[in-house]
């Protein structure tokens, strides 16, 4: 999956060069400029306002160890000012112009966006170029934000049994890979970041042959590229910036079980979740059958098969689900979710698990249930096209996980494509308990003195 994005599109130092277009229904098109930065525009006129994102090629999985948090942690020393703009001056500017921006990370990227009227792109960009490579930091500023990400940590997973329970199982799941770690960070490694950590994780990654950019809205691909090239185009590449090679999982043996309880849990439940195939450039059919045997077994409790089987018929369960998510630049994984009925034990409600998942396996797919869901899916695809932000996200989501613009032009193809026998072959495959992390989450008793 890894390796640079476009590098078939890349133009000249012509301002007239050819340009490609992955689908020019859909008014998107590309180039790359000469210092490597990637641009994607989507051109939509339907209202005269414009999305503006930059995206890196670097998010919490690419931290060095013992420094979990870096990438959180400098997406909010980002609008800590420039050496033109003074700290807060940037998300003050957007929103006198009448727009709104934010920022957000993950394991495989960090990104930045704007909202504003299509006649402020020119400003957008030249503010989001000033802080691509000339970022001021000092301790007065770095430590009293350290304390921030401590307390947004603090609000959204210390306070959180399930958040809680979440890190321990994903660092159960992921022995070597760093999707092991959590996005915010480790507190015990978050309390001794420092200025010179963030220093020296924005000069080697924040660097426009790291990033990609989105334009989408009322512009043309024109005005995209001479503003573009104006804004971005003087900064330099930085040749310090090697593919992406992380660390790859080890053959798991055995499955993998840990209880977490809770005073504050308010009802108990089971979650067991496998590794699973991402979308790969080229090869998005197994985890185009993997959303579709997410839908099946876990989608809607009326219709799914979980729902039906452990909701309705037996009513051994108050909820069920199932989750997959194939965008990421490494294997991912599929979950699954059970609630027990109360006075059920989590043990019976893992015993009904495998027996709904051994009967799925035996009797296979209604074909009326994957038909509905394939028509969901088609829906689905077509109404994203009507969020601005959606499409521009859908790019620099993409992207940034190793995929290119013909695998996203491709993707609902794709999923069209998937058969029941597609879906049934992955389940197979998925659905071994040796390769399985389960977690049972419960209500610890609270001791009386």
């Amino acid at each position: 999956m890894l390796g640079p994005l476009f590098r078939a599109a890349c133009l000249s130092a012509a301002a007239l060069a050819p340009t490609v277009s992955f689908a020019a229904e859909e008014g998107v098109t590309t180039f790359t400029l000469d210092n490597g930065m990637d641009v994607v525009v989507i051109e939509d006129d339907r209202a005269p306002v414009v999305v503006h994102m930059v995206w890196y090629r670097v998010g919490s999985a690419d931290e060095a160890p013992g420094e979990s948090g870096i990438a959180h942690f400098l997406e909010h020393l980002m609008f800590k000012g420039t050496d033109e703009l003074a700290p807060g001056e940037f998300s003050d500017t957007v929103e006198q112009n009448g727009g709104s921006d934010n920022a957000f990370t993950s394991w495989d990227y960090t990104g930045y966006f704007q909202r504003v009227a299509a006649d402020r792109l020119d400003l957008m960009m030249k503010m989001e170029a000033d802080r691509m490579r000339d970022l001021v930091l000092t301790e007065e500023v770095v430590l009293p934000e350290r304390n921030v990400i401590l307390e947004e940590r603090n609000q959204r997973t210390d306070n959180s049994p399930g958040a809680l329970f979440n890190e321990q199982q994903r660092a159960a799941q992921y022995l070597n890979h760093a999707y092991g770690r959590p996005i915010i960070g480790w507190r015990h490694e978050m309390e001794t970041l420092s200025l010179q950590d963030a220093l020296d994780f924005y000069e080697l990654h924040y660097a426009p042959n790291n990033a990609i950019l989105v334009v989408a809205g009322d512009v043309k691909v024109d005005e995209v590229r001479v503003l573009a090239e104006t804004h971005y185009g003087p900064i330099a590449a930085n040749p310090a910036i090697l593919e992406r090679d992380r660390p790859s999982e080890p053959p798991q043996l055995a499955e993998r079980r840990l209880r977490y309880s809770d005073p504050r849990v308010s009802q108990d439940y089971l979650v067991r979740s496998y590794l699973a195939p991402e979308r790969d450039p080229g090869a998005q059919g197994k985890a185009a059958a993997l959303v579709y045997l997410s839908d099946l077994l876990g989608g809607s409790s009326a219709t799914s098969v979980m729902g039906q089987k452990l909701e309705f018929e037996s009513r051994k369960a108050v909820y069920t689900s199932a989750f997959y998510d194939g965008l990421a630049l490494d294997t991912t994984t599929f979950g699954l979710v059970v609630v027990p009925v109360p006075g059920r034990s989590l043990e019976e409600a893992e015993a009904d698990l495998d027996q709904v998942l051994a009967d799925f396996l035996v009797d296979g797919i209604d074909m009326a249930q994957f038909e509905r869901i394939q028509s969901q899916i088609k829906a689905g695809q077509i109404y994203a096209l009507d969020s601005l932000q959606g499409r521009a996200s859908r790019y620099g989501e993409a992207l940034t996980s190793g995929l290119t613009g013909e695998d996203v032009q491709a993707w609902p193809d794709v999923l069209q494509a998937v058969t029941p026998e597609d879906v049934m072959a992955v389940a197979a495959e998925l659905f071994d308990r040796d390769r399985a992390v389960t977690g049972y989450v419960t209500r610890a008793q609270e001791v009386t003195q």
